[in-house]
């Protein structure tokens, strides 16, 4: 009886020091519980370059569906969702009002963090994906972009007001979009998104994220960057305006001084 009870105790010793050592996945696998699933992004290419005549383009992310459950996957109840973020920068948001017939800026709303473009594809509508509180708590999908005022003390109404101001503008400037059903599952476990690049995307470092979801439920992240630089004469031109950035100006007076005179001398009339 001692000896099953000293037994016991040791086997009890050697699954606490298995847990400790491997952490709750080792239980979970003498448990014989399925490994979860995860997922795994790559771009196609990790530098887009944009040339003078540059009107736009499609990106095309392909990831992998790591440890997937063969029943969920044949309900197709494995949703995904890519996103590529631009670069964040400080955005001003200001409102014009006509006075005495003139429009002039009444008011405006700082926001120190804003991502200067945001394309989004995904396999379904977004309501047929999750609810709206996980949407809220990733910050995922353009109406959920955590817009955080420069201001200390604003007023949490006017930040809503111009906030949606400045999401209408960026998404009528194509900036920023939403594809549904650009994701589309290529195999068993791979896919594909196709994202949209404007022709005004911003130079930088831009983020591209993929979220995973079983069943309206988020289970996995993975992310990846790419690189977006002008090309050419243009970017010639952009890298002198940010390095010299007096003398490109003191260059652009004294061109349009000179383009001002020849055109006054062509087009001047006896």
């Amino acid at each position: 009886m001692k000896r099953c009870a000293r037994k016991h105790a040791l086997a009890v010793i050697g699954m606490l020091l298995a847990v400790a050592v491997g952490g709750p996945s080792a239980f979970a696998q003498d448990q014989g519980e399925p490994p979860r699933e995860t997922i795994n992004i790559g771009l196609s290419t990790e530098v887009v370059a944009i040339t003078p005549d540059f009107s736009g383009a499609d990106l095309t992310i392909f990831g992998s569906l790591e440890n997937p459950d063969p029943q969920i996957l044949r309900q197709g109840r494995y949703d995904i969702i890519v996103v590529l973020e631009g670069p964040l920068r400080p955005v001003v948001v200001r409102r014009k009002d006509r006075i005495f017939g003139l429009w002039i800026n009444v008011d405006s709303e700082t926001f120190s963090s804003v991502p200067v473009s945001y394309s989004v594809a995904m396999t379904r509508a977004p309501q047929d994906i999750t609810d709206a509180k996980s949407y809220k708590q990733l910050s995922l999908g353009i109406d959920n972009i955590h817009l955080r005022p420069a201001g200390e003390n604003a007023d949490p109404s006017k930040t809503e007001e111009f906030g949606l101001a400045l999401r209408s503008l960026k998404q009528r400037s194509g900036l920023y979009n939403e594809r549904v059903g650009s994701l589309t599952f290529i195999g068993s476990n791979l896919f594909r998104a196709s994202l949209a690049l404007p022709a005004n995307v911003p130079v930088g470092t831009h983020r591209a994220r993929a979220f995973l979801f079983r069943n309206g439920s988020f289970i996995d992240e993975a992310s990846d960057q790419l690189m977006i630089v002008k090309s050419g004469t243009e970017a010639s031109i952009y890298r002198a305006a940010n390095t010299y950035g007096f003398f490109y100006g003191v260059f652009a007076v004294i061109l349009a001084v000179i383009t001002g005179w020849i055109g006054r001398i062509v087009f001047k009339r006896d």
